[in-house]
């Protein structure tokens, strides 16, 4: 919502029906195909409205198609024409909407159909090919690109200069550690040329204030726990409650409830300790990750998250539920290794060995950050 200029004119109007003297705002327009070459990000936390917006666009185009040829030269460059429009998913989140049918593209008020006009893809190469095949097609959905290789931004930046194309982008900007999401999302800022931004109600019982950020947290015996600040980049979940602790829950918070534990143990103890085991020194990390998983109180992590959230007013005691989800040592572990590139696939193999980590949960949540890891030759307990 956009609030407008007050207008003279418009203000006795309004006053003439009886209404008093207010801000008047302009409602959600419908979508302009006639303005190539655009890249809109469509920013927001989970439950904001961002594939709903993507859902209105393909509504619009329906209209838009039963216009004459005139409006047809508006709407097209080089053979694409905007009106015409393709729904592209992650095939990371084909386990969301799973009771929609294949076809739809689906938000949490409903669905619509796309027919053929629908791809789910692996990375930036596969959205080429499929771009590609549909030339004719002017607008682009691309749900979560944040979730493809940072080259998806210069794909969409040749096409949409190249053939006038617009790519509508609605996505992640903000991870759950309320940075930005990756070096996809940076880029896709980096080529954007309209941003709209939506937020939603934090989805905390007893808050309604404005949440801009989106939260991760686990059930464990029917307690919340917030995700630690090192748990891994990519865990895919669904719209629907997990009692399983192993895999995340999702929802929108404001500042006041997005709890967010561990950021100071990150780069206080756990990234030091990589670096220490990057030059060959692993014993102080293996001491660490053994304790985090056989005696958590006599951990690091421990001790930096009771001194952060218990030892200080306000206390914050919610955030030591944390330390109650399993595989934190494996997180820790994926961490160093997926994401700061610390420790080598040897090291990895060795500490997740020695220590009896979790192979099962290693191996599937290493393939969904993209750097998969083959343990099957270990002998490790799962």
């Amino acid at each position: 919502m956009v609030e407008t200029k007050r207008n003279p004119e418009t203000e006795r109007f309004l006053k003439s029906l009886g209404f008093p003297v207010v801000n008047v705002h302009n409602s959600n327009n419908h979508h302009d195909f006639t303005r190539p070459s655009r890249r809109i990000l469509v920013i927001g936390p989970m439950g904001s409205g961002k594939t709903e917006f993507s859902a209105r666009v393909w509504r619009d185009s329906k209209v838009a198609l039963k216009k004459s040829e005139e409006v047809e030269d508006l709407t097209t460059s080089h053979g694409a024409d905007r009106r015409r429009v393709f729904f592209v998913r992650s095939l990371l989140d084909a386990g969301r909407f799973s009771d929609y049918p294949e076809d739809a593209l689906a938000y949490r008020g409903g669905y619509e159909r796309c027919g053929a006009n629908i791809a789910r893809i692996r990375d930036s190469f596969e959205l080429e090919a499929v771009i590609e095949k549909h030339l004719e097609v002017g607008t682009w959905i691309i749900d979560e690109a944040s979730f493809y290789d940072e080259r998806i931004a210069y794909v969409v930046n040749r096409y949409s200069e190249q053939y006038g194309m617009n790519f509508i982008f609605p996505t992640l900007i903000l991870n759950f550690r309320r940075d930005i999401f990756n070096a996809s999302a940076r880029f896709l800022l980096g080529v954007s040329t309209d941003v709209f931004t939506l937020t939603a109600y934090c989805e905390h019982e007893d808050c309604i204030a404005d949440s801009y950020y989106t939260y991760r947290y686990y059930r464990v015996d029917g307690n919340e726990c917030p995700a630690l600040y090192f748990d891994p980049l990519i865990i895919i979940g669904g719209d629907s409650e997990k009692e399983n602790p192993l895999e995340p829950n999702y929802c929108t918070r404001c500042d006041e409830h997005h709890y967010l534990p561990g950021k100071d143990y990150t780069f206080l103890v756990l990234k030091p300790l990589g670096l220490e085991a990057s030059r060959g020194n692993i014993d102080p990390l293996k001491q660490e990750l053994f304790s985090i998983k056989n005696e958590m109180e006599r951990s690091q992590l421990y001790q930096v998250l009771r001194e952060v959230f218990l030892d200080t007013e306000p206390s914050e005691p919610i955030c030591m539920n944390a330390l109650n989800v399993p595989c934190i040592a494996e997180k820790a572990l994926i961490y160093l290794f997926a994401e700061e590139n610390l420790l080598s696939e040897d090291q990895l193999k060795r500490l997740a060995e020695e220590l009896s980590l979790d192979a099962t949960y290693m191996s599937k949540t290493l393939e969904d950050n993209r750097r998969p890891v083959n343990f099957e030759q270990l002998t490790l307990f799962s």
